[in-house]
C-alpha cells in the first residue's frame, strides 16, 4: 500500500540500528522531563503551589480559553501523568517507530511524529468542550498512535504477538486500538480519546497522500540537502546507499564476475520495494549482495 525510495540506511547490524536517533532522543526527553516535574518539582513549592504545577498549567494542553498557549501543541507530547502513562507510550513509540526511523530517516520521522501530535491535540481543543467538557491533557499519545497507523500501512502482514504468545496481524490489531478508541469516546475515564484519534487520522491522511506523490516529504527537505538531485527513471539514492553504507552481513555471498558487472537499475528499483513492503531484514543474501555491489560503484 505505501512505497517510498528515499531510503535511511543508519549504523548498527546490517544497517539497522535499534535505537535510531530520533526515537533515542524522544525517549530521553519524555523520561527526563518526567522525572524532573513528578519527583523533583512536585516536591518544590512556590508560596503554595508546588512548581509541577505550575509547569502544567503553562505546557499541558490547556482548553481554548482556559489558559491554552500555542506552543502547548508541541510541549503537551512531552509530558505524562504518570510512570504506566509513559510507559506504555515510550514503548509503543520504540515497538512501532523502530523500523519506521530506518526506512524513513530521522527528518521525515521527526516531522510526522510532532505532525500527529499536533493533529491530535487540535482535535482534542476543538470537540472536546462539547463531548467531555473543556480538560486539560498531556501525553505522546496522539502522536503514538500516528505511528501505529503509519506501522499498520507499511507492514499490514507483519505479526505482532499479543501478551508476546498470540500472533495477530498489524492490520488488525492496530485497526482494533482505533476502534476501541471510537467506542470510548465520552467515557469518563479521563482518557484523552480525542487526542488518539486525532492523531490517528492525521498519520492515515498524511501517508495516503505522501505515498500517492500529493503531499512529498522529500520536498519539505529539499533546501536542506547538499548533494545534487540525482535524476533519470527510479532513482537509485547514491546518498542511502554510498560507498559507507553499513550492509557488512551480505559480503559473505559471493556473486559470480557477470552478475557483478550486470546488476541492472530494474533489479536494484526491485530490492528498494521489498525493502519499503517487507524490511531489510527480509531480503535474500543475493539481494543484500546486489545493493552492497551497487554501492561500491556510486
Amino acid at each position: 500500500m505505501y512505497s517510498d525510495r528515499d531510503y535511511y540506511k543508519p549504523s548498527g547490524l546490517g544497517g539497522f540500528s535499534v535505537f535510531p536517533p530520533v526515537i533515542k532522543n524522544l525517549l530521553i526527553i519524555n523520561i527526563a522531563v518526567f522525572l524532573v516535574n513528578n519527583l523533583i518539582l512536585g516536591n518544590i513549592l512556590l508560596g503554595e503551589i508546588p512548581a509541577s504545577m505550575l509547569v502544567d498549567h503553562y505546557f499541558a494542553l490547556q482548553p481554548l480559553g482556559h489558559g491554552f498557549f500555542i506552543w502547548q501543541l508541541i510541549s503537551y507530547q512531552f509530558m505524562h501523568a504518570n510512570f504506566s502513562h509513559i510507559f506504555f507510550n515510550m514503548f509503543a513509540l520504540w515497538m512501532f517507530g523502530m523500523e519506521i526511523e530506518n526506512l524513513w530517516g530521522p527528518k521525515k520521522f521527526i516531522l510526522y511524529y510532532l505532525a500527529c501530535g499536533v493533529g491530535g491535540g487540535l482535535l482534542h481543543l476543538i470537540l472536546s468542550p462539547f463531548i467531555t467538557g473543556p480538560a486539560a491533557t498531556v501525553g505522546a499519545s496522539g502522536a503514538i498512535y500516528g505511528i501505529m497507523v503509519a506501522f499498520g500501512m507499511m507492514f499490514p502482514d507483519r505479526h505482532i504477538y499479543l501478551w508476546f504468545f498470540i500472533p495477530l496481524k498489524a492490520k488488525y490489531l492496530i485497526a482494533f486500538f482505533i476502534v476501541l478508541e471510537f467506542m470510548s469516546v465520552g467515557s469518563m475515564d479521563f482518557v484523552a480519546r480525542l487526542a488518539h484519534i486525532g492523531g490517528a487520522l492525521v498519520g492515515f491522511i498524511f501517508i495516503l497522500l505522501d505515498s500517492r506523490g500529493q503531499f512529498n516529504f522529500k520536498q519539505i527537505f529539499s533546501n536542506f540537502r547538499k548533494e545534487p538531485p540525482v535524476t533519470g527513471g527510479n532513482q537509485f539514492r547514491r546518498r542511502q546507499f554510498s560507498k559507507t553504507a553499513n550492509i557488512e552481513d551480505a559480503e559473505f555471498f559471493e556473486l559470480d564476475k557477470y552478475e557483478k558487472t550486470n546488476i541492472s537499475q530494474e533489479e536494484i528499483d526491485r530490492i528498494l520495494d521489498k525493502i519499503s513492503k517487507s524490511g531489510y531484514q527480509n531480503l535474500t543474501e543475493r539481494e543484500k549482495r546486489i545493493l552492497f555491489e551497487a554501492s561500491k560503484k556510486n
